[in-house]
């Protein structure tokens, strides 16, 4: 018996209103997922959620295999990677499930070695969900359509648009900063410095950050320890010893 893998789907508010004004039988990805797309096939199905306001809104069944088109669906980018699909299950944003509502029963709320460590699972997709993930997560959406429960949206976030850079792995999408991220704890702000520097460290960018953050650490990693910002900071230590200002 065949078995069917489900996958993480990501939307903003703003995208999935296209999908379903396109007639909701297309998602598409970026084109740097096309390879891991190949794993998907037809009977798999999509759980899909919506970033921004962290909620599940539906379920979609894989109807076909992928292929690559830029017939325009979505107005920020073309998705071009695809794969025609079927709704399951489709909920609205105020009545999505938001997934903090199943930390107690969900495998990635667990052992966090930070309160948001979780949203990692959330950063890209297709991704895969373990067997007991998936289900608790279809039988919370299924449930909602059955039975659906009103609550509160921030529209703000349902209507953001995140900006997506070029870089060498493809296109990346960058947060920009809101009110939940200026009411962080200054560890999880730290943690969240160190990420940014990991990943313009892994896309071969020069880094900087300013002179009296330097120093910092996270996890018993110092900001220091990357290369191209040690070649900033020595460069301002030689400055400073010459007599002149640095950055």
């Amino acid at each position: 018996m065949t078995q069917h893998n489900y996958w993480l789907d990501l939307f903003t508010g703003v995208t999935w209103q296209e999908f379903r004004m396109a007639g909701a039988q297309v998602s598409g990805f970026r084109a740097s997922r096309w390879n891991l797309m190949q794993k998907i096939k037809p009977g798999d199905y999509f759980l899909c959620y919506l970033t921004g306001v962290s909620r599940f809104i539906g379920i979609l069944e894989v109807v076909g295999k992928p292929y690559k088109d830029n017939s325009p669906i979505w107005q920020d980018e073309d998705f071009p990677c695809r794969l025609n699909v079927k709704v399951v299950a489709e909920l609205t944003p105020e009545t999505a499930i938001p997934v903090i509502e199943l930390r107690d029963q969900l495998s990635f709320f667990q052992n966090l070695t930070s309160p948001h460590a979780w949203t990692g699972h959330f950063r890209s997709s297709p991704a895969t969900f373990d067997k007991a993930d998936r289900e608790i997560i279809t039988k919370a959406v299924l449930e909602a359509r059955d039975n659906p429960t009103s609550r509160p949206v921030d529209e703000r976030r349902l209507k953001y648009r995140p900006r997506a850079v070029k870089a060498k792995i493809g296109s990346v999408t960058v947060p920009e900063r809101d009110e939940e991220t200026e009411s962080k704890k200054p560890r999880e702000h730290t943690e969240i410095q160190w990420n940014l520097l990991k990943l313009g460290s892994d896309m071969g960018f020069d880094l900087w950050v300013a002179r009296n953050d330097r120093n910092k650490a996270w996890d018993g990693k110092k900001f220091s320890d990357f290369p191209s910002l040690k070649l900033n900071f020595l460069f301002n230590l030689m400055m400073q010893q010459i007599g002149l200002s640095s950055l």
